[in-house]
C-alpha cells in the first residue's frame, strides 16, 4: 500500500474527520543520464560562481531578488522559512462551490483523500455521498511542503479527491497571449451543421485505458532498436492546414472517411490512440545512409573508415564484441578489424 504524504483532519462546519492524502498520479518518462560524447562518463551539475569559475558550497548560496543590472536584495534561505506557511494541520472547508462553475484551467495537480482509519467510516462516506449529489466541491486553503494552496474536495467514484488549483492570477488571459484569435466569424449554417455531423460521427466513450502515451513508447522503441543495432522507422511529415477556401470539402471528405472507418458501429477510441503507420521511412541510427549494404566478405581499413558510429556498433553486435557499448567510434573500428584477421571468426 502506498504511504500518505500528508495525515491531518478535514473540517466542514462542527464536522471532522481525521484523513490521510495520497498522490494519485505517476510518471512513467523514460529517464536517461547525461553522458559525455563518445564515452560512458556520466556529466555532472555543478553551483559554480559566474565570476571567478569557483565552485561554491550549497551552505554559502543565497537568494537575490534582481532590482537592476548587477544588483540584487539578498535573501537568506532563513528568513523565508520564517515566512514560510509550514505544515497545516487540517483541511479547513471555507465554503462549497458548483462544480460546473470552475473552468479546468484552473485544476492543477490531484490527491486522493482517505478516511485515517475504519472508525471514520461513516462520517466520510457522509462527506462523498453529500457532495456527490449536490455535484459541489469544497474549497479550502492548505499548506503543505512549505508552499500555500488553494484546493477544491470533491467526489468522486464514491471517494473524495483534493484538487490543487492555480490561483487566479496565475492563469494568462488567452487573448493577451495569443495573436491570431479570431473575434468574430461569418459562418453559414451548412457549415455549422456538417462540422456537428463530423463532431457526432466521431464520437466515442471515454475509456481512459484505450489512450497512452505514444512518444514514450517510441522512445523505448528507439533504445531497444539502438541497443540491437536495428533501423529506426521515423513518422512522415505533418498534414497540412486545412485552407479556408476547402473548408466545406474538407469536412465533406472527413465525413465520408469517418463513415468508411465505421462500418458497424461507433469508433472505438483506442484505434485512435496509435498514430498511423503509412508512410513511416526506415532511418539508420546514425543518421547517415548506411554502406553496409554494398560490401561484402571480410570488411577492410578503408571500409570500416567510412562507416558511422551506428554501423560499427552493429556489425559489432553481430559479432558479439564484448565491451561494445562502451566503446569509441576507433575503438570499434580498431576491434572490428581484429575481428576480421584470420586467425579470429569473419563476420
Amino acid at each position: 500500500m502506498a504511504r500518505p504524504v500528508w495525515t491531518g483532519v478535514l473540517t466542514f462546519g462542527l464536522v471532522t474527520v481525521p484523513v490521510a492524502l495520497y498522490t494519485a498520479t505517476q510518471s512513467h518518462d523514460v529517464r536517461f543520464h547525461q553522458l559525455q560524447r563518445g564515452t560512458s562518463d556520466r556529466v555532472r551539475n555543478k553551483r559554480v560562481n559566474e565570476r571567478t569559475g569557483k565552485e561554491v558550497d550549497y551552505q554559502e548560496i543565497v537568494k537575490g531578488y534582481p532590482v537592476a543590472e548587477g544588483e540584487y536584495v539578498v535573501v537568506e534561505p532563513e528568513e523565508l522559512e520564517q515566512l514560510s506557511p509550514g505544515r497545516s494541520r487540517t483541511i479547513d472547508i471555507a465554503g462549497f462551490v458548483d462544480l460546473a462553475d470552475v473552468d479546468p484551467i484552473f485544476f492543477d495537480k490531484t490527491y486522493y483523500l482517505g478516511p485515517k482509519g475504519a472508525e471514520y467510516a461513516k462520517v466520510y462516506a457522509l462527506l462523498v455521498e453529500a457532495l456527490d449529489h449536490s455535484g459541489k466541491a469544497g474549497l479550502a486553503m492548505f499548506a503543505m511542503r512549505g508552499k500555500e494552496y488553494l484546493t477544491a474536495v470533491r467526489s468522486e467514484n464514491g471517494l473524495l479527491e483534493l484538487h490543487t488549483m492555480h490561483f487566479a492570477d496565475e492563469v494568462r488571459n488567452p487573448r493577451s497571449e495569443i495573436d491570431d484569435l479570431p473575434e468574430k466569424v461569418e459562418l453559414s449554417a451548412q457549415e455549422v451543421r456538417t462540422a456537428e455531423r463530423l463532431i457526432g460521427m466521431l464520437a466515442v466513450d471515454w475509456t481512459p485505458e484505450d489512450w497512452h502515451d505514444t512518444y514514450e513508447d517510441q522512445v523505448k522503441k528507439l533504445i531497444e532498436d539502438k541497443l540491437a543495432g536495428r533501423e529506426i522507422a521515423v513518422s512522415g511529415p505533418a498534414p497540412e492546414a486545412t485552407n479556408v477556401i476547402d473548408l466545406m470539402d474538407a469536412l465533406r471528405r472527413s465525413l465520408d472517411d469517418a463513415r468508411a472507418e465505421r462500418p458497424g458501429g461507433r469508433k472505438k477510441s483506442g484505434s485512435r490512440s496509435t498514430p498511423a503507420r503509412t508512410g513511416r521511412t526506415p532511418k539508420q541510427t546514425g543518421g547517415r545512409k548506411s554502406t553496409a549494404a554494398k560490401t561484402s566478405g571480410k570488411p577492410d581499413a578503408q571500409q570500416l573508415s567510412e562507416l558511422t558510429k551506428a554501423e560499427l556498433y552493429k556489425r559489432a553486435t553481430d559479432l558479439d564484441i564484448p565491451h561494445r557499448s562502451t566503446m569509441t567510434r576507433d575503438e570499434l573500428r580498431l576491434a572490428l578489424e581484429e575481428a576480421g584477421r584470420p586467425h579470429r571468426a569473419a563476420s
